[in-house]
């Protein structure tokens, strides 16, 4: 199906409150379930990659119950899961398997991880590698690509293992592994990533402790199920903020957004490229720092992107390279060769698409290096199945000057399936 957008819109006016965090949302679930006692989140985002998570543990025997925005659990332990029945089919989550690997080795059974075309080419040797370290049975096809089996071992063992890459997933499945495991874990970070498990075992009663980049776990703690409410996705929110930057007259007001200082890169560049941002009424809620963000049309200038701050703002780029094809002067962004290994190549989809609107963006291995323009031009639009591309392309067509076409735009319904119904609720 193709969207049909009508650039040169009138300005973005209003308040609105974007989804749970879907980052948030898939932890809450998962440590929910292997809690002692009963868990109550609200605000979930209940989304197609999120639901495979429900699914993935309601097979393993976990009692879900889900009503609107809030999700039931009743909790059976870390030792409480039941071999499914079947496969367990991840979808296009690579959160959902990457996460739920580090359990799964844990178990006294045996498991098999599959996903979709796109889900089955993303690289899952980067969690085997330590999984195994630490004594777990696990196989991809390959021994890099899903599907992927898991099996019972005699035991895990804690180990020191320095991240090759900046990868939140591969640090979750570590420290969720560390659960089984006899002894300390201690996982090094080169640079900075989202930091939500670590926040979530703290919060239901696991001691995780961060000294510089060092990340200690000891296998001593107890799991307990809490209330657990999911502040607004800080990536969903950043469609919406760039939108309001972008266009002349704009004024709107995000609520109850999560600021996780991991998450926030996506604020501080902006602000460093001139927009004008209100970041208000802030408050902590179950271990999460949350708040409200106002946003007003600005003028950017280029900037670099580099350094421990891509780790910050991984997921945003695509919509920070919209900002910058439309920005005065030029924007490098280097050390973001992650983007490569997510639903798409973000580097090339986004590049080749802004490209189609007269956008001057040179690829490079690791990032992008753009030439701001005034304008964009409207052009027949490919989303690459990715939520994140055709997200961001929705905001570029606001600009052009006339009609484009974004072919598969339905993809946003991975993390975001009311996005079409806030932006033209802002316009209307």
């Amino acid at each position: 199906m193709v969207l049909i957008i009508r650039g040169k819109v009138d300005r973005l006016i209003g308040e609105i409150i974007v989804p749970g965090d879907k980052s948030i949302s898939h932890r809450s679930i998962m440590i929910g379930s292997i809690a002692e006692g009963d868990t109550l989140i609200s605000g979930i985002l209940m989304s197609e990659d999120v639901k495979r998570t429900v699914e993935a543990f309601k097979k393993m025997g976990v009692n879900i119950k889900e009503e609107g925005d809030k999700v039931y659990i009743e909790g059976v332990g870390i030792k409480g899961l039941k071999r499914p029945n079947s496969i367990i089919d991840c979808g296009n989550s690579g959160t959902t398997m990457r996460l739920l690997s580090g359990i799964l080795v844990g178990q006294e059974f045996s498991a098999i991880l599959i996903g979709d075309e796109s889900l089955t080419y993303r690289p899952m040797d980067r969690i085997i590698i330590p999984l195994r370290e630490m004594g777990a049975f696990i196989q991809g096809k390959e021994d890099r690509y899903p599907p992927l089996v898991t099996k019972s071992v005699d035991k895990l063992k804690g180990i020191n293992y320095k991240l090759p890459v900046a990868s939140a997933q591969v640090k979750s499945a570590i420290l969720l592994a560390t659960l089984y495991a006899e002894g300390q874990t201690r996982i090094i970070e080169r640079r900075v990533t989202r930091d939500h498990t670590e926040r979530m075992l703290n919060y239901l009663g696991y001691p995780v402790v961060n000294k510089k980049g060092q990340i200690y776990v000891n296998p001593k703690g107890t799991l307990t199920g809490k209330n657990v409410y999911i502040p607004g996705d800080i990536s969903s929110a950043a469609y919406f903020i760039v939108a309001a930057i972008l266009i002349k007259g704009s004024n709107i007001v995000i609520k109850n957004v999560g600021i996780n200082p991991t998450r926030t890169g996506i604020i501080k560049v902006l602000k460093k490229m001139g927009a004008n941002i209100r970041v208000c009424n802030r408050k902590y809620i179950n271990n999460e720092p949350v708040a409200d963000v106002q946003v007003k049309y600005s003028k950017l200038k280029g900037t670099l992107i580099d350094g421990d701050i891509v780790g910050t703002l991984i997921d945003e780029i695509p919509i920070i390279a919209v900002a910058a094809s439309l920005a005065e002067g030029t924007t490098i962004i280097e050390g973001a060769e992650e983007l490569k290994y997510k639903e798409s190549n973000r580097i090339v989809a986004i590049s080749k698409e802004l490209k189609k609107m007269g956008a001057n963006v040179r690829e490079q291995l690791d990032g992008m290096i753009i030439e701001g323009k005034s304008y964009l031009e409207p052009a027949n639009l490919n989303s690459y199945n990715d939520h994140r591309i055709a997200m961001a392309l929705s905001i570029a067509a606001l600009r052009a000057e006339g009609e484009s076409k974004i072919k598969g735009h339905e993809c946003v319904n991975i993390s975001y399936p009311n996005f079409y119904d806030t932006l033209f609720k802002l316009l209307s």
